[in-house]
């Protein structure tokens, strides 16, 4: 069907590339698409047109190799709508909509969930994120974005078939990042991409503590400007001279250890390294004398009212009312220390009878860095620096994997 003049049409919309159809545009809401920053506004916006366009496709019995490269692409023009919030002109991509809508299915995650974390309030910019890579964190916080070079995006696509054979072999029951989506948003010539995982800490247990592990103790140990942060990352040397211990029985440890083993096998295939361990730690015993603390505060403000819960326990995310859908509807009123495994599907808890109370979110993050021509080099420089014996971080997968194996067995109390 023929769209009508521009004239009638809020927008003006370049006809979408490859395994899509030219739609016609439902005028949205202003108040969906409210973000001080255009790439978000233009994410929100797409995100949103996007899952509404996939639920008008039938999911296929089978994905295709195709569908591993193909993508949905459209340009907005000169729309005549929300002008206070969206910028005038912006392109938006969603790389192979159907593969990561099967892998949100086999993560447990409705597609109206994910589309209310992302289209409903804006992503909030995470201040703990590292290096150059901007990390943001959907509103509710049970998304992470990666901001992601277009190099990294070929990377992602290097290794998106496989990775999704090891989820679909592993039954969704994996450490390793669980990627969602993959964008691309152009705003003023400039062009964002944007990575799309479930987030490894929770949306409402507070971390206290925090640890990037690689196995190896060679400059792996915070600098003094990262300890002095209200969070810290703290580093392998950090945690042995912390003698630092994870909690957990004997039987949730070989759990651990059996998708430890496999995803890392899965790694070691694909020649990638230079991955790491998150340990995030939840004192329990902590957050009860922060609730106390709280409490009293509250009862000296307000001794007529009973005042909110207490935030200093819990993450100051929450979703909003809106966006309590499906696995959502598991946000509710729950104890100290306690969550939702299918929400916080990262998180272990403490042993019974364990000497620290303790809540653990534990996965595998940075898996797109394969042993290249650059690693080597660097390994040979290393090597050259500290030793052939030294345990540096830049080592052949095959080491890179056995060692850090090796070093998360003894992670254990």
């Amino acid at each position: 069907m023929a769209s009508p003049p521009a004239s009638s049409n809020p927008l003006t919309v370049l006809a979408p590339k490859r395994k899509t159809k030219k739609k016609q545009f439902v005028q949205q809401k202003v108040e969906v698409f409210r973000a001080s920053d255009s790439v978000l506004s233009a994410l929100m916006w797409g995100v949103s047109h996007s899952m509404n366009d996939l639920s008008q496709v039938p999911v296929p019995v089978m994905l295709l190799p195709d569908d591993f490269r193909a993508y949905s692409k459209l340009k907005v023009n000169n729309h005549l709508f929300n002008k206070e919030n969206l910028p005038g002109q912006f392109k938006f991509k969603e790389y192979c909509p159907q593969v990561f809508r099967n892998l949100r299915e086999r993560f447990g995650i409705q597609e109206q969930d994910y589309q209310a974390s992302l289209a409903h309030s804006p992503p909030v910019k995470d201040g703990e994120g590292q290096g150059v890579a901007l990390l943001m964190t959907s509103s509710n916080c049970t998304l992470l974005l990666k901001e992601i070079s277009s190099e990294e995006v070929e990377d992602m696509h290097n290794i998106l078939s496989e990775y999704h054979q090891h989820i679909v072999t592993c039954h969704g029951s994996t450490l390793l990042p669980q990627f969602l989506a993959m964008y691309r948003i152009t705003v003023d010539s400039e062009d964002t991409y944007l990575l799309v995982m479930r987030n490894i800490f929770s949306h409402r247990l507070h971390v206290h503590r925090k640890y990037d592990l690689k196995g190896s103790l060679v400059s792996r140990e915070a600098s003094f400007k990262e300890k002095e942060k209200e969070l810290p990352t703290y580093k392998d040397v950090d945690f042995r001279n912390n003698m630092q211990k994870v909690y957990v029985s004997e039987e949730e440890k070989e759990k651990i250890m059996d998708k430890l083993n496999r995803d890392v096998e899965f790694l070691e295939h694909m020649r990638i390294m230079d991955y790491s361990l998150l340990l995030g730690i939840h004192d329990v015993e902590r957050a009860e004398r922060e609730e106390e603390k709280d409490m009293e505060s509250s009862d000296d403000e307000e001794e007529d009212q009973s005042g909110p819960s207490p935030v200093s326990a819990f993450s100051s995310c929450g979703p909003s009312p809106e966006a309590i859908a499906g696995y959502m509807n598991s946000f509710k009123p729950m104890g100290l220390g306690e969550f939702d495994p299918y929400v916080d599907v990262y998180a272990i808890q403490s042993a019974v009878g364990a000497s620290h109370r303790e809540v653990y979110f534990i996965g595998i993050i940075d898996v797109l860095t394969q042993y290249d021509t650059k690693k080597k080099a660097a390994h040979a420089a290393k090597t050259v620096k500290h030793g052939a014996g030294a345990e540096i971080s830049t080592v052949h997968p095959e080491q890179y994997a056995r060692r850090f194996r090796d070093f998360i067995t003894k992670i254990f109390a």
